[in-house]
């Protein structure tokens, strides 16, 4: 059985459309709200994933 991309999956990395995310560490420190970009350089940097956690908060 393949997995079918929808809208109710969750997004990550570049498949999160948000301009501004709230960044939390994987021990649950916070980061602060930041862009997007800085958002997916600091997973990057640190060889992580951004994961989109609450798409319908502000900032998600």
């Amino acid at each position: 059985m393949s997995a079918k991309k929808n809208e109710q999956s969750t997004r990550i990395n570049h498949e999160i459309r948000a301009s501004e995310v709230r960044l939390i560490t994987v021990e649950g420190e916070q980061l602060g709200i930041v862009s997007i970009r800085e958002a997916l350089y600091i997973a990057e940097k640190r060889g992580m994933d951004l994961v989109e956690i609450a798409p319908n908060a502000t900032p998600p």
